[in-house]
C-alpha cells in the first residue's frame, strides 16, 4: 500500500470529496498521552487511492490507512474508534498513546443517466445538481454539450458522454442506475429502451412521451420478442407523480416532476424492490404517500 502524501490539505480534500461525492474517511487524533508524533485535533483523510496530509507518519499512520481503507472496502459507514499504544501496536519508539477517530463517508451511491440533453434534459441537470446524485449525461449531436462541457466545471457528479451507439452506452452504465430516455428522435429512444430493459440490474426506466407514444412503442416491443415483465420496467410518460396531468407542458415543469419523482424512487428504502414496478404502481406510490399538514 502506498503512503505518499498528496499536497492537497485534508480540509481541501474533505470539501472536494464530499462535493463530489466520492467515499472517503476523516482520520481525527482525539486524545494523547506521552511523547506523539502529532497533538490532539491532526487530521487526515483517506480515500481507495490517495492521502491527505499526516498525522505524523511511522507504522501507527500505516495502521491508521489501513483501518480507513477496510471501513471503505467493507462499506462501514459512520464513527469508529481506533486506540494506538505506539510502544506495543506500533512497535514506534515514542512510547505514547493515542485514539484515532474514523468518520466513513459513503459518497454518492445514486446514479442517474439522462439519455438527451434538449430542453427537459437541461433542466433535469440544473435542477439536479444541489441532490447528492450522480449523473451520467448522453446526446448524439456533436454541439449538445458545447455549453455544459464549460458548465461542467462548475456542477459537480456530471458526466457528460457522446451517445453513438446505445447498447455500449447503456452496458456502461453502472449497476442500479435511474435512466431516463428523452433524447431528440424516436428511433434513438427505441434503441435505448431495448438496451436498456435487456439488463436485469437497471433500477428504473423512464420514457419522456405521451400516452399514444408508448402505445406504439409497447406494441414494437411486443412485436420485437420482449417479454410482459421486460416491457413493464418502463414507465412512461414520466413525472406523472398525482393521478391527474400536468397542465403545464414547459420544460422545467416537466423536469421537476421527473426530479420529484426520482426523488421517491430513490429515497423509499425499498427502491431496490422498486426495480420493474408497475407505473401505475408507482403513482399510487406517490399519490397515497402522507401529506404534511398545512
Amino acid at each position: 500500500m502506498s503512503s505518499s502524501q498528496n499536497p492537497e490539505s485534508w480540509h481541501a480534500a474533505l470539501h472536494r470529496l464530499q462535493r463530489d461525492g466520492i467515499p472517503h474517511v476523516l482520520a481525527t487524533q482525539v486524545t494523547s498521552a506521552g511523547s506523539t508524533p502529532r497533538e490532539p485535533g491532526a487530521r487526515m483523510v483517506i480515500t481507495d487511492d490517495a492521502i491527505f496530509d499526516t498525522l505524523g507518519g511511522g507504522t501507527f499512520e500505516w495502521q491508521t490507512i489501513t483501518a480507513a481503507r477496510a471501513c471503505l472496502t467493507e462499506k462501514r459507514y459512520g464513527l469508529s474508534l481506533e486506540a494506538f499504544s505506539l510502544g506495543g501496536r506500533s512497535g514506534q519508539c515514542c512510547g505514547g498513546f493515542v485514539n484515532i477517530l474514523l468518520e466513513a463517508f459513503p459518497g454518492t451511491t445514486t446514479h442517474i443517466a439522462i439519455f438527451g440533453a434538449g430542453h427537459v434534459g437541461q433542466q433535469l441537470v440544473k435542477l439536479s445538481a444541489p441532490l447528492p446524485w450522480q449523473l451520467h449525461w448522453y446526446d448524439s449531436r456533436s454541439d449538445a454539450f458545447a455549453e455544459q462541457y464549460h458548465q461542467h466545471q462548475q456542477q459537480p457528479r456530471l458526466s457528460c458522454y457522446s451517445l453513438q451507439d446505445a447498447q455500449q452506452s447503456v452496458a456502461a452504465l453502472p449497476a442500479d442506475s435511474y435512466a431516463l430516455v428523452l433524447t431528440h428522435n424516436h428511433d434513438e429512444d427505441y434503441a435505448l429502451i431495448k438496451a436498456l430493459i435487456a439488463r436485469d440490474d437497471i433500477a428504473s426506466i423512464g420514457l419522456i412521451g405521451s400516452d399514444s407514444k408508448w402505445a406504439s412503442f409497447e406494441g414494437r416491443l411486443k412485436r420485437d420478442g420482449y417479454s410482459a415483465d421486460q416491457i413493464a420496467q418502463v414507465r412512461c410518460p414520466i413525472g406523472h407523480i398525482h393521478a391527474t396531468k400536468l397542465s403545464n407542458k414547459t420544460p422545467y415543469a416537466i423536469a421537476l416532476t421527473v426530479v420529484a419523482e426520482l426523488l421517491w424512487l430513490t429515497d423509499t428504502p425499498s427502491s431496490q424492490e422498486n426495480r420493474g414496478l408497475d407505473p401505475q404502481a408507482v403513482r399510487t406510490l406517490m399519490t397515497d404517500s402522507p401529506t404534511t399538514p398545512s
